[in-house]
């Protein structure tokens, strides 16, 4: 379900509509903004979840990436380890993985 978004998000929808577009606008720009492929832009975003130890991040980059192969998706996030070290990347894992079950 690459649609999936989260209560929280859609309540900030709803309370501050022109934030979120504004901010939808800003993602978009960013995304436009240089020369890289859709594919290279969400893997860099899940790495920045990652390094981030953001949980709904990764969740929701990982639900973006949907087509791109779960070995790809997952090795990704093993790279982290020599950055943030084992807790933060295992942990990282186990939300990805369980999106990907969800998915599958």
């Amino acid at each position: 379900m690459t649609d999936y978004l989260p209560e929280i998000y859609q309540q900030f929808e709803r309370r501050y509509p022109r934030v979120k577009e504004t901010f939808d606008a800003l993602g978009a720009a960013e995304h436009e903004a240089g020369p890289l492929g859709e594919r290279e832009r969400r893997l860099i975003k899940l790495g920045i979840a990652v390094g981030a130890e953001s949980e709904g991040g990764v969740r929701s980059h990982v639900r973006k990436l949907l087509g791109v192969s779960e070995e790809e998706i997952l090795h990704n996030i093993v790279l982290a380890l020599t950055t943030i070290g084992f807790p933060a990347t295992n942990a990282a894992l186990s939300w990805a993985e369980e999106v990907l079950a969800e998915e599958n």
